[in-house]
């Protein structure tokens, strides 16, 4: 039994999470649903992915200073809420036939700043709610409640859509952030005060901005990661699009394909990425992940029927793990270890705001030329920037992955 969950502390949050993450993946199910159903353009199905980067895009620093000032169990009280509340809300104007798809797209985007401010929050209590040597064990639990949750969620969605409906969804989404607010456990934290923490924040973001700009691996990485996300965003964007308009999925069978994705993440994770890592290095397994989300997408333009969905998805979902797995791994053996909180969310909102930004590129793609033409373009793209991006690294001789320490002069923190 892995140690953390001896901790009863952490297995209530655990277990609560769990719960509640299975209920935001199927509120995230329903909501793609409940958009389809009100609307004819795919693009507002597109937009729902950008609203609900743009919150991690624009408050993951400040929120990371309010965790260092502020009592994080009251932030995460405070903050599932207010998700509680916005989850709730649209519960609420479902049942009384009031959602609109502008509401929809409000709801979306109250949701993600909820996420965007409780998240360093989270970061930063559980270190403080586990033992060190229960850290590890924390860690992997952790990621293997959000990869339950991406399977579970869909399905039971898929079951309560097709004989509920979405305001359903919605409520049980609320009730269980009530359930994580209740279980929060209590830490006790004298923080710095918001004034100095921002005062202290902004000099030192501006010092991690210096030396990323001054650092040809860290500034490399980060490039990479922000052109990741933004083919990677064709996922969420497109493919519920496509699903929906062009295959013409219910419920149920929307569901299951949304769940085959975490399935195929699932199995990256446990079964997948351990024997690739001891084979090849994580330029490779980048390499070879977006290769196959290339393929992914092409072999989409192809699917006539939802059944073919399913390993396509799986797939997806495996090499999404495995790419965005080595290019953490890669950014965290480039960062010196006094500057890697702010190197982090500076890559955090690079990642974000090239999934807020490529969620409105390929959402209008699109609706202009079609999902199929659109996923079409993504596979080409993405096999040229990969190929290409490989041929640079290997006539410069260089490797992503840091072997040592780094010139830049590191900034006052």
């Amino acid at each position: 039994m892995p140690k953390a969950l001896g901790n009863r502390a952490f297995l209530r949050i655990w277990v609560v999470n769990l719960v509640s993450g299975t209920a935001v993946a199927a509120h995230d199910t329903a909501a793609t649903w409940t958009m389809n159903l009100m609307s004819s353009s795919g693009l507002f199905i597109s937009l729902m992915t950008s609203l609900a980067s743009l919150p991690f895009f624009l408050f993951t620093l400040p929120a990371g200073a309010l965790a260092d000032a502020v009592n994080e169990s009251r932030i995460m009280r405070v903050t599932n809420l207010w998700l509680a509340g916005s989850a709730g809300a649209l519960a609420l104007l479902g049942w009384a036939g009031m959602l609109s798809p502008l509401l929809l797209l409000s709801g979306v985007f109250l949701l993600g700043t909820g996420f965007a401010i409780n998240g360093p929050a989270w970061a930063s209590a559980v270190p403080r709610i586990v033992a060190d040597d229960e850290l590890p064990s924390a860690s992997a639990l952790n990621g293997m409640q959000l990869n339950l949750s991406g399977i579970l969620g869909p399905a039971l969605a898929g079951v309560i859509l097709s004989k509920f409906g979405a305001p359903l969804v919605f409520g049980l989404n609320a009730v269980g952030f009530l359930l994580v607010s209740t279980a929060v456990p209590r830490l006790q934290k004298n923080g710095l005060g918001l004034g100095q923490t921002f005062r202290t924040l902004a000099g030192s973001i501006s010092g991690a901005l210096r030396y990323v700009a001054q650092t040809d691996t860290v500034r490399s990485i980060l490039v990479r990661n922000a052109i990741f996300s933004s083919f990677v965003v064709v996922i969420p964007a497109l493919t519920p699009v496509f699903l929906l308009k062009e295959l013409r999925l219910d419920a149920s069978s929307l569901g299951l394909v949304f769940a085959s994705m975490g399935v195929g993440s699932v199995a990256a994770a446990i079964f997948v990425l351990p024997r690739l890592r001891s084979r090849f290095s994580s330029d490779v397994l980048i390499m070879i992940s977006q290769l196959t989300l290339s393929g992914i997408y092409l072999l989409m333009t192809m699917v006539n029927h939802c059944v073919y969905c399913l390993v396509p998805m799986a797939l997806a979902g495996a090499s999404w793990t495995v790419a965005g797995s080595e290019l953490w791994v890669i950014a965290q053996r480039a960062m010196p270890k006094s500057i890697r909180g702010r190197v982090s969310a500076i890559m955090m909102i690079g990642s974000q705001g090239a999934m807020t930004l490529g969620g409105i590129f390929w959402g209008f793609s699109g609706q202009l030329a079609g999902t199929r033409p659109a996923l079409f373009t993504a596979s080409f793209l993405l096999f040229a920037v990969t190929v290409g991006g490989s041929l640079i690294l290997k006539v410069r001789g260089k490797s992503l992955i840091a072997k040592g320490g780094n010139q830049a002069a590191l900034p006052a923190t």
